[in-house]
C-alpha cells in the first residue's frame, strides 16, 4: 500500500507505516525485510526516502541493518520516545513491549529548597512531597525519579504503585498534566545514581528535569528522571523554517 505526501515529510510517514506494522503484529521482531527496491514500491515512495526513514529507525534500534544481508525488525528494541512528546516513563517503556516496575525508594513531606519552590511556584512555607523510585524494564532498573509534588495537592501522601505518577496524579486529585517545560543535561558517573541503576563508570546518564503544568497552566510536579543512556534513545525532529 503506497503512502500519500501530505504535511509531513515522507520520510516519517515511511517510519510510522513501519513501526505501526510492528504494533500490529504485521511485521514481527526478527523478521527480514524486503529489498529497498521492493519496500519502496510497496510504499510508493524513492529510495532515498526510504533509506532516510531506515536510518532513522537504526537510530532508533528499531531495526537493525546487516551489510549484505538485508534490514530486519529488531527482536528487542530499547524503549524510546520523541522528546516533544510529553510521556510518562510507564508509557516509555510499555510502548516499546516490555514490562515496566517500580522500586520505591523513599516518600516524604518536607520543605522546599529554593530552587525547588521557585519551580513550583511555592508560598513562603509551604512544603512539598518528594517521591524517590527506581524504574526498571523487564526487572533491571533503567531510570532514576525524584518527583515533587505540592503538598498540599496530596495531603495523604503518596499511594500509587506500579502505576504512572502522571496518572496517579489525576486520579488522586483531579488534576492532569497537560504539558511540561524540559531541560536535558547528559552526566558521567555519579556515584549514587549510578550505583542505584546498576552502571558502571564508563554507563554515561542523562538527566532530563521538568516542570510540569496542569491545564491551567500552574506548575504541579517538579521532576528529575537520570536515564542510563543505554537504554533510552531521545528524538526530535528538525525543520527548516
Amino acid at each position: 500500500m503506497s503512502i500519500k505526501g501530505n504535511v509531513r515529510s515522507l520520510f516519517l510517514l515511511v517510519m510510522d507505516k513501519i513501526k505501526s506494522d510492528i504494533e500490529t503484529g504485521r511485521l514481527r521482531p526478527g523478521e527480514r525485510l524486503p529489498s529497498e527496491a521492493e519496500l519502496s514500491k510497496q510504499l510508493g515512495v524513492s529510495r532515498a526516502t526510504l533509506r532516510e526513514a531506515l536510518r532513522l529507525l537504526e537510530e532508533e534500534k528499531i531495526v537493525i541493518r546487516r551489510h549484505g544481508v538485508g534490514t530486519f525488525i529488531n527482536s528487542k528494541p530499547v524503549f524510546s520516545g520523541g522528546i516533544g512528546e510529553l510521556f510518562s516513563v510507564t508509557d516509555a517503556i510499555e510502548r516499546q513491549g516490555y514490562t515496566a516496575g517500580t522500586m520505591i525508594l523513599k516518600t516524604s513531606f518536607g520543605e522546599a529548597g529554593d530552587e525547588e519552590r521557585k519551580s513550583l511556584a511555592l508560598n513562603p512555607g509551604e512544603g512539598m512531597l518528594t517521591v524517590e523510585r527506581i524504574r526498571t524494564a523487564d526487572g533491571e532498573p533503567v531510570v532514576y525519579c525524584i518527583d515533587r509534588i505540592p503538598a498540599r495537592l496530596v495531603p495523604e501522601g503518596y499511594t500509587a504503585g506500579e502505576e504512572s505518577i502522571f496518572k496517579w496524579l489525576e486520579s488522586a486529585t483531579g488534576v492532569r498534566i497537560s504539558y511540561a517545560v524540559a531541560h536535558i543535561e547528559p552526566m558521567g558517573y555519579n556515584e549514587k545514581v549510578s550505583n542505584l541503576l546498576h552502571c558502571d563508570k564508563s554507563t554515561p546518564l542523562l538527566l532530563l528535569k521538568q516542570i510540569h503544568y496542569d491545564e491551567s497552566e500552574k506548575p504541579v510536579l517538579y521532576s528529575h528522571n537520570y536515564f542510563r543512556a543505554d537504554k533510552i534513545h531521545f528524538h526530535v525532529v528538525r525543520r527548516r523554517l
